[in-house]
């Protein structure tokens, strides 16, 4: 599953009706082994928590029903059943821990578990009396298909069906051990038992496959999407910008007039190249300012564009915002000042920063013309350029003027 991204059709992310059988069979494509996702890897690990899971509960189950039979040798059954619960409860923290994922170290852990199970296995075999022996096997019994179950998801289906074949002489050396005698028939004991829950665990690991292939499809498509609006956006801050002050008419000299020309589109030419080689993402050292320092920053960039902003900040938390929300409050902001500058009628504006609501709001203010906001267009800068911003990043916009009275243009985020 870690290598699902390679050779995607775009036709698996259709929302079309189509055949099942024709899209799991788009979904099943050809994939590179050598390339692997790390993402998918840390995502689709978590698999490994069902046959963990069931080990401890199966373990302890058979573990009840062996003490409530009353058979001899009850101490090596009960110390291979708490080994089993610590080994699985150990997996399961693992899998939960928030290191990243090493496949090396997964391999190994693996290998010792395999090695755990068939020791625990022939340990009980040896140490109980034949008369308690298939009821004290069935709790070493449940740790080898919980086994077979995790190397199928884990690792793939050979090396399910080969513990599977392992399991053979395993029962054979374990019946031996008990009774002395060497039976090849015991051998396949309960081998109707372990091939359902291979074939149970392909069957998942199979679904699985394919949930995560479409998932990723439909996660792709939607990031092309995003992408484009994001370009779209970048050119509405951008080049549309300096296109729409060239189109302004003038209110002073000619050479005043072009010397804003030239001030505005050295700005926005910055801007662009910024973002071409991706410093609009924040360079490491501004990557690490709070979300004050980034708003003074902007003040000051826009007092070069001709507007005056006074920024105000509240005593706020430190790390009340991760950085990707940060830059977007930061860049809805930018296109609300930039608006004030266009279409205010004002070169002032007070920004002011404070916690509300469980999260951090950001409010623009001008008394500028204002406008009628139900005679007001779709525009993009105010749909896409602040709205989707704040969206995406899983906070929102709300913008309120009047004709005459300016506007307000208010940010919230959540923490």
């Amino acid at each position: 599953m870690a290598t699902a991204t390679s050779d995607l059709d775009d036709g698996i992310a259709d929302p079309a009706p189509v055949s099942a059988l024709r899209r799991m069979r788009g979904m099943a494509g050809p994939v590179d082994l050598e390339v692997r996702d790390n993402l998918l890897l840390r995502a689709t690990r978590y698999v490994a928590m069902v046959p963990l899971a069931y080990r401890i509960v199966a373990v302890l189950g058979a573990l009840s029903g062996f003490v409530g039979g009353g058979y001899d040798g009850v101490v090596p059954v009960v110390l291979v059943a708490v080994c089993s619960v610590a080994v699985n409860l150990a997996g399961l923290r693992w899998l939960l821990r928030s290191a990243p994922f090493h496949g090396g170290q997964a391999a190994r852990l693996l290998a010792l578990d395999v090695v755990f199970t068939l020791l625990v296995n022939l340990l009980v075999a040896a140490t109980v009396p034949e008369s308690a022996f298939d009821a004290a096997m069935q709790v070493p019994g449940k740790q080898l298909l919980g086994a077979m179950a995790l190397l199928t998801l884990a690792l793939g289906v050979g090396y399910g069906l080969g513990l599977m074949l392992v399991s053979v002489p395993l029962h054979i050396a374990a019946w031996w051990l008990n009774t002395g005698l060497f039976n090849v028939k015991q051998g396949f004991a309960g081998f109707g038992t372990m091939f359902g829950v291979v074939f149970t665990a392909t069957g998942a690991l199979v679904l699985l496959g394919l949930g995560t292939r479409l998932a990723l499809a439909y996660g792709i498509r939607n990031g092309r999407l995003a992408e484009r609006a994001q370009q779209h956006r970048m050119l509405h801050d951008t080049v549309l910008q300096t296109l729409e002050v060239l189109s302004l008419p003038g209110s002073g000299s000619a050479e005043r007039q072009l010397a804003e020309v030239r001030r505005t589109a050295r700005a926005q030419a910055l801007d662009l190249r910024n973002m071409l080689e991706k410093a609009s993402r924040e360079s490491a050292e501004e990557a690490g300012r709070p979300l004050g320092e980034k708003l003074t920053a902007l003040a000051a960039e826009m007092a070069r564009e001709g507007l005056r902003a006074q920024v105000v900040i509240a005593e706020l938390d430190e790390d009340t915002l991760s950085e990707v929300r940060q830059i977007a409050i930061r860049d809805a902001a930018r296109e609300a000042m930039r608006n004030t500058l266009k279409h205010g009628g004002t070169d002032q504006v007070v920004v002011r920063v404070d916690e509300r609501d469980g999260g951090i709001a950001v409010t623009i203010r001008d008394h500028g013309t204002g406008f009628d906001e139900s005679e007001r267009p779709a525009g993009f800068g105010i749909s896409e350029s602040i709205s989707a911003r704040l969206a995406e990043a899983g906070g929102r916009a709300r913008i309120e003027s009047r004709p005459g009275s300016g506007t307000r243009v208010t940010l919230w985020m959540p923490r």
